[in-house]
Formats: C-alpha cells, sequence, structure tokens
C-alpha cells in the first residue's frame, strides 16, 4: 500500500483542570497519494496535529492512520523510520554542536562503522551545499542554513515521507526559496503546512483545514482561493 490513510481519525486533548476535551480534528478520512501534499488553515486550526499523526507523535481518539500499511500506534517504531519530521524552528530538533555531529547523529543506528558513518555524513551535506558548514556551532549558522542542516539530518536515513511542519516561517526571502528549490528536487513523497501561500501553490493537492475539519481538498490554486475566502469571511465577521 503506497499512500498514507486516515481512516475517521478524531483527537482530543483533556483540557487542565476539568473533566472536559477540546477536539483538535475531527472525523478525517483522507487518501494521501500524491507527491507534494500541501496543508493551509488558520494557526489552531488542527494542521500540526493532522502532521504529527502522521509518524505517532500525536495518537488519534478514534480511528486509525496507516502509513503505507504500517499502523502508526501499532507499528510507531517502523513508521517513523520511514517517515521524516522537520519541525518550524530547527533548534528544537539540531541536539549536536555542528551539523557534522547531528548527521552522523542521525546516521548511527543504520551504520555502525565510524568511518563510513563519517564518510556517508560528508556526502549528505555536500548534497545539500552546506558541508563547508559542517563544524561551525548551529548556534552561528542563518535560520536558512539550520534548516537545510535540520532537513539533512533527517533525510540522511533515506525516509520514504517527509514531513515539514510550516518551515518557511523563520525564513527570510533568500532561504525560503532555496528551501522551496530544496523540497522541489526531493525523491521523498512531501506533506508540507504553510502560512506561505506560494509555496502551497507547489503543490499536487492541498487540504484547506479550518477548526479540525477539512474543509477542502482538491488543487493547489482552488485551495488557496478557498482559504482567502475562509480568511476575508472570519474578518468581516469581527467587524
Amino acid at each position: 500500500m503506497h499512500s498514507i490513510n486516515f481512516s475517521k481519525v478524531s483527537v482530543r486533548v483533556p483540557v487542565d483542570g476539568t473533566d472536559t476535551h477540546k477536539t483538535l480534528l475531527r472525523d478525517v478520512s483522507l487518501d494521501l497519494r500524491e507527491r507534494r501534499i500541501g496543508v493551509i488553515g488558520a494557526n489552531g486550526s488542527g494542521k500540526s496535529t493532522l502532521l504529527r499523526l502522521v509518524n505517532g507523535l500525536v495518537e488519534p481518539s478514534e480511528g486509525s492512520v496507516n502509513v503505507y500499511g504500517d499502523d502508526t500506534v501499532a507499528a510507531v517504531r517502523k513508521v517513523r523510520a520511514n517517515v521524516g519530521f522537520v519541525f518550524t524552528d530547527p533548534l528544537s530538533q539540531l541536539v549536536m554542536p555542528t551539523g557534522r555531529e547531528d548527521v552522523e547523529l542521525s546516521l548511527r543506528r543504520s551504520i555502525r562503522n565510524t568511518r563510513e558513518r563519517s564518510a556517508r555524513a560528508e556526502q549528505v551535506l555536500l548534497r545539500f551545499g552546506i558541508l563547508h558548514l559542517a563544524d561551525q556551532s548551529i548556534y552561528e549558522l542563518s535560520g536558512g542554513e539550520r534548516q537545510l542542516l535540520a532537513l539533512a539530518a533527517v533525510l540522511a536515513v533515506e525516509p520514504r515521507v517527509l514531513v515539514l511542519d510550516e518551515p518557511s516561517t523563520l525564513l527570510d526571502l533568500r532561504n525560503r526559496e532555496l528551501l522551496r528549490r530544496t523540497v522541489a528536487g526531493l525523491d521523498q513523497q512531501v506533506i508540507m503546512s504553510t502560512h506561505d501561500l506560494d509555496l502551497a501553490q507547489d503543490m499536487d493537492r492541498v487540504l484547506v483545514v479550518e477548526a479540525g475539519r477539512i474543509v477542502f481538498d482538491g488543487g493547489a490554486s482552488e485551495a488557496v482561493s478557498r482559504y482567502r475566502a475562509l480568511c476575508a469571511a472570519g474578518v468581516d465577521g469581527k467587524r
């Protein structure tokens, strides 16, 4: 099964200090087969929850999620081996002092030999055009360089699916375009949430999320138009 399948998925979380629950996603059913899939929606709409379900960072309260035939709860380790996840802020996932060490850490399970692991890390860094930054402190790098490094560390283990949660939020225009070109050239199936509607236009299929529901699922241009209309309606409703 070469798809990501959501079957009647709902996610609820307890509200602190009460016996009530808040619903983050409600009754979502999807079959995601396209190479590039975008997810757009307002803050708090459920975008990040939807993405985190794909690699088991969030478990369904109801329903199930399967990634290429593996259930994200019952087979979470196998799912996470197949799904790479890149967070909005790369500093939240870069854990080593330098890029070289971070990529080597990603490779530690798959390549036991130290010399082979080091050589492979260099190849990965070279592929992303950041080998010259390999031994700099991650705190000396720009936002775009950190984001590329986070991508390199995740992709070093060659997952089948790459999930990106608003990856351009902290980037300037030049680094956003660099990210855009890099993502376009990847072999992996990509699922990306974004507030950048230009990035969303690059996608083969775009989901619009509103109040925990998928309110549109289709082509990029129509999805962006639908989202703009939702935003305009929301602004008008507050006047």
